[in-house]
């Protein structure tokens, strides 16, 4: 590949990075992959930690300082992070959602995107909302007529999504390369530390997060792999791959 590689995560809420592609983001970060992560709102309606973190009226404020330090921690120096409001995304006005991810889509210039399946994994409206509105907006970047003044137009090599099973769920199986939808599966281990530590920079969410990750017997398993879904097929059907920018 001539030109530099990018790869792009677009999600819904500081948190969500650690959660689904910290591992691979550091792994991709040390190859000089460029990153960018485009977080869609604040996470103002989440918790707020035992013990809090913050007040309520100080969550939107304090998630997005837990997301920049997350993402410095990993690696990942590109951070937007847009004004809507936690679970009224898919509300989120088309046309200015659109104009902004085509923006950055332009900018960054991503071979490879990597959001939440069309189901959001696990349902939460706004993961659904930031799934359509990225398929949407990949469509439109790559079509000259769409925003002009945004810049060159730019085609997306491949869309990733996050896996019918969610990565924590594979990593507890014996073949998990032999599930549907597992067409990347990434082995991690060699940073599975710095993903636990992306993740404990989520102080507010730790409810969650040491529920599913460090009060468990097998936190270096389960932050060992992650798994994506080829949302295209463009490339050969030999799955599960180890490389997102294997085939382009």
């Amino acid at each position: 590949m001539s030109e530099r590689r990018s790869l792009l995560f677009i999600f819904a809420h500081p948190d969500d990075e650690s959660f689904s592609v910290a591992g691979s983001a550091c792994r991709y970060a040390e190859e000089g992959v460029q990153l960018t992560l485009v977080t869609a709102t604040r996470g103002g309606k989440g918790k707020c930690g035992n013990p809090p973190a913050c007040t309520a009226e100080e969550l939107p404020r304090v998630r997005e300082a837990e997301l920049r330090a997350a993402a410095e921690i990993i690696g990942i120096k590109d951070v937007r992070v847009l004004d809507y409001k936690d679970r009224e995304l898919a509300s989120a006005p088309v046309e200015e959602m659109r104009s902004q991810l085509v923006r950055v889509l332009r900018e960054a210039r991503p071979q490879v995107v990597v959001t939440f399946d069309p189901h959001g994994a696990n349902l939460h409206p706004d993961h659904v909302a930031i799934s359509r509105f990225a398929t949407d907006a990949i469509s439109a970047a790559a079509d000259p007529r769409w925003y002009r003044e945004a810049g060159e137009a730019h085609s997306v090599s491949r869309l990733l999504w996050t896996t019918p099973r969610r990565f924590y769920e594979l990593a507890r199986m014996d073949n998990p390369g032999s599930e549907p939808g597992v067409d990347f599966l990434l082995d991690n281990r060699r940073w599975w530390k710095k993903k636990a530590e992306a993740l404990r920079a989520h102080r507010s969410q730790n409810i969650q997060i040491d529920e599913l990750f460090f009060n468990v017997a097998d936190t270096e398993r389960v932050l060992s792999i992650e798994a994506f879904r080829d949302a295209w097929q463009t490339a050969p059907k030999e799955s599960p791959r180890m490389d997102l920018f294997e085939g382009l």
